[in-house]
């Protein structure tokens, strides 16, 4: 599929070959995959400079959730913040090692994890809440609040 993207300064290459017969072309100035890699690369970016707690992207994304859930299982976390199990896990292991989030065997089903903020895990959230929102104002800087709207729509839309 075709998708007309505006090229940027630079030539782009086309890769060509044949595939069940047909000549395919692929030019990576023209995937929706490169575009999103460069806009997730800018996020996090400005993310670890505005970020005072050296939190990633991922950790943050999880104590913030968690204080809405809480308490929650590390499985539905994983769920709630798209991660996977071993991601979640490994997330949820540094939390805790900073002493951000709290763990206990759940009191029906041993095998699973039930998680908490500490007290030091909502202060981190209440004391970057603000940072956060102007890290999202900072990435959609460039663009105009109709052009935000749809951009939301959209990734909700793929996602």
């Amino acid at each position: 599929m075709d998708v007309p993207f505006k090229e940027k300064a630079g030539r782009q290459k086309t890769v060509a070959t044949e595939a069940q017969g047909q000549q395919v072309q692929y030019t990576l100035g023209e995937q929706i995959g490169f575009y999103l890699r460069q806009a997730n690369q800018r996020h996090v970016a400005i993310f670890a400079s505005l970020m005072a707690e050296k939190l990633t992207t991922t950790q943050w994304a999880a104590l913030v959730r968690l204080k809405d859930l809480q308490p929650c299982s590390q499985g539905n976390l994983g769920r709630e913040t798209a991660m996977d199990m071993a991601t979640i896990k490994g997330v949820v292991d540094r939390l805790v090692k900073r002493g951000l989030v709290h763990t206990a065997p759940d009191a029906t089903d041993a095998r699973r994890l039930v998680l908490t903020l500490t007290p030091e895990g909502e202060a981190t959230v209440a004391r970057n809440l603000s940072v956060a929102l102007q890290i999202s104002q900072e990435t959609l800087s460039t663009l105009t609040l109709a052009e935000r709207m749809m951009l939301m729509e959209l990734l909700q839309k793929i996602c």
